[in-house]
């Protein structure tokens, strides 16, 4: 595999010019109560997910949670035990029936990309393209290679890209066939933090141009906000909670969600005359009932204001860690058990061992109840 420094060859365009992708038909997916076992472990577990004509929906998950599972079903390469898949409507899947992968209108974009080592990359793209009379599948798959930026690189074989001029084959493959819906496997995985900016910003840009109903898979929730209309985050072969990144990320369904989504300071508490305690002040909390067991949670952005003069709860910084633009902190607070952390951006006046002082925005808090 060639470096990836041949993405910045100047004589390459990385990408072909916006809005010629090609428009797709876009279809509707169902699945109602789907099952699948794997080396008898249920891996979906009764699975309901809806997906609009020319949505985009993320998927994220841990790691076992059935994320590439739900495309391989959807595809068609997994059968399933219970529930039925459906296509606009047209059962794809159930325990008796299984349409073929081709008569989906599904393309896949898998993690490992899956080239054929054996064709060029020209004739890669062409191989889904079948029902069309030759001319017509050889103009198709030159213009998806020219949109990816890869025109001039059709004789070539996959062994001479680069990892992102790779992924940009395989996508180029996945959208060719203009299909209703695309499935795409942990798509920037791969990818050098140089290069998954842009590469994640272009294959949005076709993902919007071709209008197709798309499932992403990623582990990655800043990447899944990015790019998704909604996020579906699965849970032990289930949807946990499904909703706009917004929704889920400022209402997380419960604590495991919002853990998932960023770290937390977490303190324990009890309701009291509608309000809840805590070291860094008091935090009202409706619908609740005194007496009551809570977590507040504490996400290291909006949370917390930092001051360093008088006003607010005292704190010391005791970790100083300078990002992009970005700093994080660690702070000691009196009556908190673990260090707050804490995100802003660029302040070199502060340092570790500064006092400091901390005000609560209650609006970007999260209370959750104690099972």
């Amino acid at each position: 595999m060639s470096d990836d420094t041949t993405e910045k060859a100047p004589s390459q365009p990385l990408w072909g010019p916006r809005g010629t992708a090609g428009v797709s038909f876009a279809a509707a997916l169902r699945f109602d109560g789907v099952g699948v076992r794997i080396g008898g472990r249920e891996v979906l577990r009764g699975l309901d997910l809806s997906v609009s004509p020319g949505e985009i929906v993320c998927l994220l998950g841990e790691s076992g949670s059935g994320k590439s599972t739900v495309l391989r079903a959807a595809a068609g390469i997994q059968p399933v035990h219970r529930g039925e898949i459906y296509v606009n409507d047209k059962v794809v899947s159930s325990p008796i029936v299984n349409l073929a992968p081709q008569q989906r209108g599904i393309g896949m974009m898998f993690q490992d990309f899956a080239l054929f080592p054996h064709m060029n990359v020209l004739q890669n793209v062409s191989f889904g393209l079948d029902r069309l009379g030759r001319a017509e599948a050889r103009a198709q798959a030159k213009a998806s290679l020219a949109r990816v930026g890869l025109g001039e690189r059709e004789q070539d074989f996959p062994h001479m890209l680069s990892g992102g001029q790779q992924q940009r084959l395989a996508l180029a493959r996945a959208f060719a066939p203009r299909p209703g819906i695309l499935m795409l496997d942990e798509p920037f995985s791969s990818l050098d933090a140089r290069l998954r900016e842009s590469v994640r910003a272009e294959t949005l840009a076709i993902l919007r141009e071709t209008r197709a109903t798309t499932i992403i898979v990623t582990h990655d929730p800043e990447e899944a906000m990015i790019l998704g209309d909604r996020i579906a985050l699965l849970r032990e072969g289930r949807v946990a909670q499904i909703d706009t990144s917004s929704a889920i990320y400022d209402a997380p369904a419960d604590i495991d969600i919002a853990r998932f989504f960023s770290p937390l300071t977490e303190i324990r508490t009890v309701v009291k005359d509608g309000v809840a305690e805590t070291p860094l002040g008091v935090v009202p909390v409706s619908g609740r009932s005194d007496g009551e067991k809570v977590i507040i949670g504490l996400r290291p952005v909006g949370a917390l204001n930092i001051k360093t003069e008088s006003g607010g709860v005292p704190a010391r910084i005791l970790f100083k860690r300078e990002t992009l633009g970005v700093d994080i902190y660690e702070v000691m607070v009196q009556g908190v058990d673990n260090p707050v952390r804490i995100r802003r951006g660029s302040n070199s006046r502060l340092q570790p061992g500064n006092d400091i002082f901390l005000t609560l925005n209650p609006e970007h808090v999260l209370v959750f109840g104690v099972d």
